[in-house]
């Protein structure tokens, strides 16, 4: 089920009723714990690596201002918070230290998705019972584990809003994505981590109408493509474009196809680069700290041209 405190994520219903929507278990083994990561290969690397050209660069990540930890991050949306509390330990003389109380799963906070973040049916990818895998000890199987190495590909940005933000409740699909990539002289291949600008900000509730989201066709898209990351400032539409079907990027894309998603990404500097260099593919390093067996973690995702 999806994360209660998220207001990122609506709750969808399990998929098992959907069987002609695209699903990557068994794909790579009954073991495997990478999902989508395993389209990266040496040679997609490498061809990140040869955008690489001028050393301009942009991070895809939200700023995040800590508050003192005197309340919860999850306090009602009516109130403002971080997603990170903050505690000075220690004010010695020379040295300053403190501690962090972070939430990986918040509406400010750029961070990756884990695939143990969303379950189907109670089970996890690529089929284990969701009890054995997410415990009160942590998440033993398909955790931050699978990247807490790093990631490196190429990315593709996909501007959907040059000149004006997305309409309210647009339902975004393969027919949005194709024509960015006319417009842009960009095509999106396989290993490739998929960036899509909404125009909107990230945080659903600071709307006063219907949000744009990804649609079902385009995971579809996704899938055929061979995306391996999905990064965007809008995800799932809120409310959801279809109240009685699967969340497509949480449930279908994260939950079926294994893809990892970066959620709150903040765009607006590198759709300006990317429109300044008129080039939009280049080197997208996704770095979070490398802490095993959680369910998610912030991240500060960087894209080297």
């Amino acid at each position: 089920m999806a994360d209660q405190t998220d207001p990122t994520q609506p709750a969808m219903p399990d998929l098992p009723d959907l069987p002609d929507l695209p699903d990557n278990w068994g794909r790579w083994g009954a073991e495997d714990e990478l999902g989508t990561l395993n389209l990266i290969t040496d040679d997609v690397r490498a061809a990140a690596a040869a955008e690489v050209r001028t050393g301009r660069w942009a991070s895809l990540a939200q700023p995040i201002i800590p508050q003192p930890m005197l309340s919860t991050p999850f306090s009602p949306t009516t109130v403002e918070t971080s997603p990170v509390q903050h505690m000075m330990a220690y004010t010695g003389v020379g040295v300053a230290a403190d501690v962090m109380l972070v939430a990986n799963h918040h509406g400010k906070s750029t961070h990756i998705d884990a695939l143990a973040h969303w379950s189907s049916d109670d089970e996890v990818y690529p089929g284990r019972p969701r009890a054995e895998v997410v415990t009160a000890g942590g998440v033993t199987a398909a955790s931050t584990t699978a990247f807490a190495a790093g990631i490196v590909t190429r990315g593709v940005l996909l501007d959907l809003a040059p000149e004006e933000p997305l309409p309210s409740g647009h339902p975004v699909s393969s027919t949005d994505f194709e024509a960015a990539e006319k417009r842009q002289s960009v095509e999106v291949r396989s290993g490739d981590a998929l960036v899509v600008r909404f125009g909107w900000p990230a945080h659903p509730l600071l709307a006063d109408r219907p949000t744009p989201g990804i649609s079902v066709d385009a995971v579809r898209w996704m899938h055929s493509r061979g995306v391996s990351v999905f990064a965007g400032d809008r995800g799932d539409a809120y409310p959801p474009l279809d109240p009685g079907g699967p969340s497509p990027l949480h449930g279908v894309a994260l939950g079926r196809l294994a893809m990892p998603l970066i959620d709150v990404a903040e765009l607006d500097d590198l759709a300006a680069l990317c429109a300044e260099l008129n080039r939009y593919s280049f080197m997208l390093t996704v770095a979070p700290p490398r802490i095993h067996g959680m369910t998610g973690a912030p991240v500060n995702p960087i894209a080297t041209f």
